[in-house]
């Protein structure tokens, strides 16, 4: 090898050949369909279509349930996974393997028995109706759907910052005569900080287009507990790809955003973690 020339990894071409056509084929090319289609409206035939009152609607209530179900994620996430790094207790891995069922149980499966369960007649509904409130077919029930189904990516994003933290700086400040509060929130929220905001944007761009799991619970009332999916399904029911194509460009978009807002957290993240300015 010359010098000053770079080096080549063997099968490098190969690799990243086979990565781009996978890529290209699951991802890239459904997603260009959408503004494929989308491009057949003219701007403001786009604009009218995205900003019907019930699309808007629909946008508002869609926003609203995730970022609360991703907020109240991001808290119990992080309790779970302080009490599965930090503690020893009985069925310890049964708890911590059921995690991840959300990943594996179908997402209908998982609204059904959601709402079953939170209806008037349900284990959990009943309790609440004698209060005069109502959890299913409300936004309290999207919401509850949503935690089900985004939990994990908060719990499984700060576990494995806690397990890699050192403890020698706890034990320091123990030593110093801190409490245990605020050794929490001054020695170890800072670290898991920026992995909670991972989690947190993982679940919210999760959330966003959930639609099994709500869809059930949801009662599907216009302009209060329709979601968005919601909203795109019946417009492919309709035979309308164009609108639907066009709402779906705007969760998109949104996805994205949150998407790469999240990546630039974990970029900083690293820079700071290296030393890095």
């Amino acid at each position: 090898m010359k010098k000053g020339s770079k080096r080549v990894i063997p099968g490098f071409g190969l690799s990243l050949g086979v990565t781009l056509s996978v890529l290209s084929i699951v991802v890239l090319i459904p997603l260009a369909s959408l503004v494929v289609y989308t491009a057949k409206l003219s701007p403001a035939e786009f604009w009218e279509t995205i900003t019907r009152p019930r699309v808007l609607a629909s946008f508002r209530v869609s926003l609203l349930t995730a970022f609360a179900a991703s907020a109240i994620n991001a808290v119990m996430g992080v309790i779970l996974a302080w009490v599965l790094v930090r503690y020893r207790f009985p069925m310890k891995r049964l708890l911590n393997g059921m995690i991840e069922l959300p990943f594996a149980l179908p997402t209908a499966v998982a609204g059904i028995a959601l709402t079953s369960l939170t209806a008037d007649t349900g284990l959990v509904g009943k309790f609440f109706a004698r209060f005069g409130m109502q959890i299913a077919y409300t936004r309290v029930g999207i919401t509850v759907a949503l935690v089900f189904v985004g939990i994990p990516f908060v719990v499984r994003t700060v576990q494995p910052i806690l397990e890699k933290l050192d403890s020698t700086y706890e034990e320091a400040a123990g030593v110093l005569g801190a409490s245990r509060i605020r050794i929490f929130w001054q020695v170890i929220f800072p670290e898991i900080l920026p992995a909670a905001l991972t989690g947190f944007g993982l679940a919210f761009g999760r959330c966003l287009g959930e639609y099994g799991s709500v869809v059930f619970i949801a009662g599907n009332q216009p302009y209060e507990t329709e979601i968005t999916p919601l909203i795109i399904m019946s417009k492919l029911q309709e035979y309308d790809y164009t609108s639907a194509t066009s709402i779906a460009l705007v969760m998109l978009v949104a996805a994205f955003l949150i998407l790469f807002l999240t990546n630039l957290v974990q970029s900083r993240s690293s820079k700071i973690l290296k030393g890095g300015q």
